[in-house]
């Protein structure tokens, strides 16, 4: 007998609910007849619904339907079959909504808030908060609703909103700060403290300190361990040596000059620097060739959220830094500058005032500029820095008066920097390459005619010119918990020469003076050095760091140094608030002239090198939170100085027969420093500080009788020019609620000695062989010191949070008080009477600065 195979549903028509019918679940049974195509070409209801449209509905669908015909003995054929249609009633339709997303920003900064809360119509149940990005997301009745928005720091604030059915709002809420930029301890991925002493200042405690005009770097003259050439001059005297046995860097690299005119601000904008690091001793081996300490300054890493912007302007200059990442790409570009309008108030004040100009106008102008291009690349980065800067000061002729002379000095750097870092054999590398050009001299102006007009021609220059090309690399690795390896190493070529052109002789010059080796027309000098460091933890409590640097020092031709400087740290935490620390080792470098000049580094190397020891021992509390106590004490042995006199190089004789005589000498340093400190946070900041100073060379010098000639020579050991025995700093800033902050600093020091070299030399008042009173030189071991010098900085600001920007109004004054430092002395007469008179050289520094600054 032949099998019946019935049909197969292959598309099904379905029936449609009747539109604005109410009602509940039914079904419809139908009888159809399925022709062996498999269509439906008849159907009959069985059973209805009790509702008629649904059974229309039924026999609306039914002849869409398709089957796979029935079979019988594998042929198709036509079969009749029951079909049921169930009808669900559809739910019912839901009441309209709205939507209500958006952000939730600080007011000024645009800062995402992360911890905000949002209560909805005066409910005391939170209806929804934000993401890490600062958005949330509403589903709201239509119509009028209250948004009340809470978040940690800011004022609450409420927000009107009327939402129509359907309707999805975008907004963007605003909430006040409490207090502007307000002082926070932040937590930070700081280094390791392995070193003997650092001193690490973040945010507010290198922009808002009193006296600094918001320079980072400026700060650096605060710290203990710290005198000064002058007030207002930031080059440090660090425990007691020359300015120029300090370096600065910027992320490793070397800054050359870094500030503008002496007593303006650095060359590097403010907002690229987040974090400054003092080391006054006994600095880690990356820093080499240097006898003193170092400086540091960390770049900002790019912000990658969004665009920023600031904008300012004070007395004296006006500057920018913009800043946009590219998300989609990973690159983070940065810019800033700076450019000084000095001269023009010069100018403006001279013409209010009707000085006369017969000599000519004072000029003294500066800019500065950085860009930073920083890509991720895989695990790594890679980032293309670049700065500049220049600086011009002096006179200009008067361009109305035939032969009028003026002059004055330049100076200019460039660098270029190139880095990569990337994770390299369980650590991270990094490579760098950096190109540079320095330039700085003299230069001579004079107003000449040319043709039918008078002109202000340059009519010679007396410049040293250097580029600079270094590389250099680094790598570190931590072996488990207690060790961790530190390998670099770096070269630097440096190509010199001194530009002589005109008619004009350095100062002091006489004919038949010798060549100067430090005036030779070029130099071709290399550096290069290699280092290692190991952090060994012993223990928990112990903390070990030697390490090794070797440095070769090569001056084109034939003059090679090589110098091996071990060091050592070494901390022993005796409770989690108390360490004990302690530190040594060798240090080299160059022959300096009281600051770091391009070219003299390199070819005063024909002289030898500098060489010396640090030792340093201290303690460190924190007794509780917010207070920091640190105790150092020092000795640092020269075993070889050579330290020439600014004058006397300018003036080709420093000393007699140079060119033949070893212009070396030895000496020491010692002393302690005390700092108490409390970090950012909790609105404010501050320090106390203390340093005791001794700093000794070993000087041959001559004995005079009372009619001025020497009548012997002698050898002691005598207080260095810039030894200054007693320096005490203290600084404040506090915050207060309603945005107004106002900070203090008082400074003092002890004088330096009036030994000749920065100074005036000590004279006394003797009778000559007529009787008369006269000036004599006294013996080179009875000079005097200059009196002491007390300061005050005075620093208040506001702040306000427009709706996507800040703005900041600060009055910076250094030296309120109006103390006059004393420089010197002239020792003259009375022109009435002819008696001896000692005058002295002092000048009130006093520095206001009012700028205002706009954060976007």
């Amino acid at each position: 007998m032949a099998e019946l195979v019935p049909p197969t549903l292959l598309a099904d028509s379905p029936a449609t609910w009747p539109e604005g019918l109410e009602g509940t679940a039914a079904e419809v049974t139908l009888e159809l007849l399925i022709d062996e195509h498999g269509e439906v070409t008849e159907s009959h209801v069985v059973q209805e619904a009790a509702e008629p449209r649904l059974t229309d509905a039924a026999v609306k669908a039914a002849p869409h339907l398709r089957f796979q015909p029935a079979t019988l003995g594998g042929a198709p054929v036509s079969v009749r079959l029951p079909f049921v249609y169930r009808f669900v009633p559809p739910p019912p339709p839901a009441a309209a909504v709205a939507h209500l997303t958006g952000e939730v920003r600080a007011r000024g900064t645009r800062r995402p808030l992360a911890d905000a809360t949002l209560f909805l119509d005066g409910a005391t149940t939170p209806a929804a908060t934000v993401n890490a990005q600062g958005r949330f997301t509403l589903e709201l009745p239509p119509g009028p609703h209250q948004v009340q928005v809470h978040a940690a720091g800011h004022e609450q604030a409420t927000f009107e909103e009327q939402l129509t059915p359907g309707q999805t709002l975008d907004v963007i809420y605003r909430l006040r700060p409490g207090v502007v930029n307000p002082y926070e301890t932040v937590v930070r991925d700081d280094k390791p403290r392995t070193e003997v002493t650092r001193i690490s200042l973040h945010e507010q405690e290198i922009r808002e300190v009193p006296g600094t005009q918001g320079d980072p770097f400026r700060v650096v003259m605060l710290m203990p361990g710290v005198g000064s050439l002058a007030s207002g001059v930031s080059y440090p005297v660090v425990r007691g040596s020359q300015p120029a046995a300090t370096g600065f860097f910027l992320d490793g690299v070397r800054i050359p000059m870094l500030y503008h005119l002496m007593l303006g601000p650095a060359v590097i904008h403010p907002d690229f620097i987040d974090t400054v690091d003092f080391y006054p001793g006994t600095p880690p081996v990356q820093f080499g060739r240097l006898l003193g300490g170092a400086v540091e300054g960390r770049l900002s890493r790019p912000r990658e959220d969004r665009f920023h912007a600031t904008a300012y302007a004070d007395f004296i200059n006006a500057g920018g830094f913009v800043e946009y990442p590219f998300q989609e790409t990973g690159t983070s570009i940065s810019v800033a500058g700076r450019v000084s309008y000095t001269g023009v108030l010069i100018s403006l004040v001279s013409n209010s005032l009707n000085l006369a100009e017969d000599d000519g106008s004072v000029r003294a102008g500066f800019w500065d500029y950085q860009a930073r291009i920083e890509q991720k690349v895989g695990q790594g980065r890679v980032r293309l820095f670049a700065l500049g800067s220049s600086d011009d000061l002096g006179l200009t002729p008067d361009s109305k008066i035939e032969n009028r002379e003026g002059g004055g000095v330049v100076t200019r750097f460039h660098r270029v920097d190139l880095r990569g870092t990337y994770p390299l054999i369980g650590g991270e590398a990094e490579a760098g390459i950096t190109v540079g050009w320095d330039e700085a001299g003299l230069v001579g102006d004079q107003t000449q005619r040319v043709g039918q007009q008078l002109q202000v021609v340059r009519v010679g220059q007396y410049r040293m010119d250097q580029s600079i090309l270094a590389a250099r690399a680094g790598w570190k690795r931590r072996l488990g918990e207690s060790l961790e390896f530190r390998l670099g190493g770096d070269v630097e070529h440096r190509s010199a020469a001194v530009v002589l052109e005109g008619t004009g002789r350095p100062p002091g010059w006489r004919p038949g003076d010798p060549d100067d080796p430090l005036k030779s027309p070029s130099t071709l000098t290399t550096f290069s050095g290699a280092y290692a460091e190991a952090t060994w933890l012993p223990t928990a409590t112990w903390t070990v760091v030697p390490g090794l640097r070797v440095d070769a020092y090569h001056l084109v031709p034939g003059v090679t140094y090589t110098a091996v400087e071990p060091r050592l740290s070494v901390r022993k935490a005796l409770s989690d608030q108390f360490s004990l620390k302690g530190g040594a080792g060798l240090f080299h470098q160059s022959p300096t002239v009281l600051l770091h000049l391009p070219v003299l580094d390199g070819s005063a190397l024909r002289y030898g090198l500098q060489s010396g020891a640090q030792f340093d021992v201290g303690a460190e509390w924190r007794p509780f939170d917010g207070l920091e106590l640190n105790a150092d004490a020092f000795y640092n042995p020269l075993r070889r100085a050579v330290e020439f006199d600014l004058a006397d190089v300018a003036e080709n004789r420093r000393r007699a027969s140079l060119a033949i005589t070893d212009p070396s000498t030895t000496g020491y340093a010692y002393g302690f420093e005390l700092m108490a400190r409390h970090p950012l946070g909790r609105q404010w900041f501050g320090w106390v500080s203390y340093s005791f100073l001794q700093s000794k060379r070993k000087v041959r010098f001559d004995r005079y009788d009372d009619t001025n000639h020497v009548v012997s020579s002698d050898e002691a050991w005598l207080p260095f020019a810039f030894d200054q025995a007693h320096v005490f700093n203290a600084a404040l800033s506090y915050k207060f609620g309603n945005n107004y902050t106002v900070g203090a600093v008082v400074h003092f020091n002890s004088g330096r000695p009036e030994s000749g070299q920065i100074t005036s030399y000590t004279q006394r008042a003797v009778q000559d062989s007529d009787g008369e009173p006269t000036w004599v030189r006294v013996d080179g071991d009875q000079f005097k010191r200059l009196p002491p010098f007390f300061r005050v900085d005075l620093r208040a600001a506001k702040s306000w949070a427009m709706e996507d920007f800040t703005l900041d109004l600060s009055l910076d004054v250094l030296n309120i008080s109006a103390q006059s430092e004393v420089y010197g002395y002239n020792y003259t007469y009375v022109f009435e009477t002819g008696a001896p008179q000692r005058e002295s050289i002092a000048l009130p520094v006093i520095l206001p600065m009012l700028g205002l600054k706009g954060t976007y």
